[in-house]
């Protein structure tokens, strides 16, 4: 009898410890949740458009509430039988050899505020950010000064030596150009910090609402399909085509990604943001004749997004594609968003380069590429 009694007592002891377990359990996942709900009320995260605004007929394909790509682009692309598990769990955890520079990357920070107004210049910023002065215009393209490009903290941090510069350090632009609304392009409070200084924002279909939602004046706030064009003087931005996708979370596609080609007096520029390989780079090429630069993406790529991003290899490629005189690559150096080494972009679009009939330029984050001199050289100082 006492047996029986003690077994009913452990079991007694061990219900109370698996309830106390539990309610500790459930508390945490209510508190988890109450957190999550306040974190995302944040204007950063913003609301996505229910319906696109747009004037007559469309250029991008656009059903249902979502747009899509001139050819079909799933994200994921499977090259082996692995299950999207197995997939998902890799790409969170494999570990990769010189993921990260050893040390603080070198750095040239040009001085914005005083650059001949007169001179065309190019400055790269790390990853998809970088300045033009090009026939007496500012522009500024998908400018992220914040450590880290996600909206998780301490998560995507910014390699040491590759912020350098902030909202402070950027003159009055005349346009701001938002390639997609993806975090590493679209940083909440870098544009917050650039507010009063921002002419005309232009972007794709979509993008705009996030501006509106910020508080940004409706008048400065351009938006366009693929293939429209903004008009201001004698300065051309057409929205073009991109093999990408969009989405800040897990809502997709609910706003258009593109390119930019900027069309000054002298100078012709393709501005490519994220872009997977396609006939749109020689189409594009082929519509205006050429390019006198080319600012294409050249990182963050996988065997299993290729379609979405390119490797340094199609990179090149589409720089012939699109008939450009210089190649400036772009989407590296700053963030660790893929599995290869920090420096292999660099290394593998230099030999994909040789022979080609462009100039490859790879300046130093905030080195100041002169835009017409045709003998500015740089080292190799990702080595």
């Amino acid at each position: 009898m006492s047996e029986v009694r003690e077994i009913a007592s452990t079991e007694q002891s061990n219900l109370k410890v698996l309830y106390k377990m539990i309610s500790i359990l459930m508390s945490v996942v209510v508190l988890l949740a109450i957190f999550v709900f306040f974190y995302m009320r944040q204007p950063q995260f913003a609301e996505l458009p229910q319906q696109i605004r747009f004037p007559g007929r469309l250029t991008a394909t656009y059903e249902y509430g979502l747009f899509y790509n001139q050819l079909p682009t799933p994200v994921l692309t499977r090259v082996s039988e692995k299950s999207q598990v197995t997939a998902l769990m890799e790409f969170l955890f494999s570990k990769d050899e010189n993921a990260n520079p050893p040390a603080a990357l070198p750095s040239v920070k040009t001085d914005l505020h005083q650059l001949n107004p007169r001179e065309n210049a190019i400055v790269w910023m790390g990853h998809s950010s970088y300045f033009l002065q090009i026939d007496g215009i500012k522009v500024l393209i998908d400018p992220v000064f914040s450590e880290n490009a996600s909206p998780v903290p301490f998560t995507n941090l910014a390699f040491k030596g590759s912020n350098i510069y902030s909202a402070e350090d950027i003159p009055e632009i005349d346009y701001l150009l938002i390639t997609h609304d993806h975090w590493d392009h679209l940083d909440y409070p870098t544009v917050m910090g650039l507010k009063d200084k921002i002419g005309k924002i232009i972007t794709p279909l979509g993008v705009g609402s996030y501006f509106r939602q910020w508080g940004f004046d409706e008048k400065l706030i351009h938006e366009g399909d693929w293939n429209d064009v903004f008009k201001d003087k004698q300065t051309q931005i057409h929205i073009l085509p991109a093999r990408h996708f969009s989405g800040r979370l897990l809502t997709r596609n609910k706003t258009l990604w593109g390119s930019f080609a900027l069309i000054t007096p002298n100078h012709r520029i393709y501005l490519g943001g994220d872009s997977g390989y396609g006939p749109h780079f020689r189409e594009i090429g082929k519509r205006f004749g050429g390019f006198d630069l080319a600012i294409l993406e050249c990182g963050q790529y996988n065997p299993d997004w290729r379609l979405i991003h390119m490797s340094p290899e199609e990179t090149a490629q589409a720089a012939a594609d699109l008939s450009a005189k210089t190649l400036l690559p772009s989407h590296n150096s700053k963030f660790k968003l893929a599995h290869h080494a920090w420096n292999d972009p660099l290394n593998h679009v230099s030999k994909a380069s040789e022979g080609k009939s462009y100039r490859l330029l790879t300046p130093m984050i905030g080195q100041k590429v002169e835009a017409d001199n045709p003998h500015q050289t740089f080292e190799r100082w990702w080595n």
